[in-house]
């Protein structure tokens, strides 16, 4: 049982005393699970309630309580993946500001990206507040497969494809790095799975074998697809059987 203050608060609604006003001033209802209707114009914040299965209405958008954010996000063209971008909007943007704002007992607080796509890289990015599910996620020896749709300026010729496979060596590291999986879709596309994430890896990769990507989108991370559905620049949550789909190899 948490105080209703309390359960604004941890879902990045604002301080406990904005979050206290929220609720004064009428601008929350509340929903618990296997509720009848919804407590409307809820005024005490002092209030307390099991947060399994909670439902909030705040300023009339309905939210579920989430003890920890787990998110997808169509990644649109022309974006950055940082909270401070340089030269394009941030991702961040895209998001409604409960998501930025989630307290966390680290210094930088809301929901996290987990990797980063280039500024015109489109495709699925995940986020979340959740810092093991985040290490999980983004380290290298728990080998997350992600397929990248990469569209190259050149045709695609099976010597490149078996190089790819076999190991290129960038030039920052003389260790070779290899692609996990090489599908050629069409004389210039190919499916391209990677199981590390290296800076400007996919970009750099072709560069090696003598081609130039012209366009770049990524799918899936583990066995989670973008879904078709799921519009450039929106975002979801994720349900246990995404979650599911994301379990590492190992």
């Amino acid at each position: 049982m948490m105080q209703l203050q309390d359960i604004l608060y941890s879902q990045g609604f604002g301080t406990r005393r904005v979050c206290a006003g929220l609720v004064q001033q009428g601008w929350v209802d509340v929903l618990p699970k296997n509720a009848d209707s919804p407590l409307t114009q809820c005024r005490d914040s002092t209030l307390q309630f099991d947060t399994d299965g909670l439902q909030l209405c705040v300023q009339g958008e309905w939210w579920p309580f989430a003890e920890k954010a787990y998110l997808m996000l169509h990644k649109p063209a022309g974006t950055e993946c940082s909270q401070k971008p340089s030269t394009y909007p941030s991702i961040y943007t895209l998001l409604p500001p409960p998501l930025r704002q989630r307290p966390t007992k680290s210094a930088v607080q809301g929901v996290q990206a987990i990797g980063r796509l280039d500024q015109d890289t489109t495709g699925l990015i995940l986020l979340s507040d959740d810092g093991q599910f985040i290490h999980r996620m983004s380290s290298p020896k728990k080998h997350v497969p992600k397929l990248y749709e990469v569209r190259m300026k050149h045709n695609v010729s099976a010597e490149q494809v078996e190089r790819l496979l076999a190991g290129v060596v960038l030039d920052d590291d003389p260790v070779p790095v290899r692609a996990a999986a090489c599908v050629q879709v069409d004389p210039t596309l190919v499916h391209l799975t990677l199981t590390e994430g290296k800076y400007h890896q996919v970009k750099r990769m072709i560069a090696a074998v003598g081609n130039r990507v012209e366009g770049l989108h990524r799918s899936e991370i583990g066995g989670l697809q973008l879904p078709a559905d799921l519009a450039p620049g929106r975002w979801r949550w994720l349900d246990e059987n995404d979650l599911s789909l994301l379990k590492p190899v190992s």
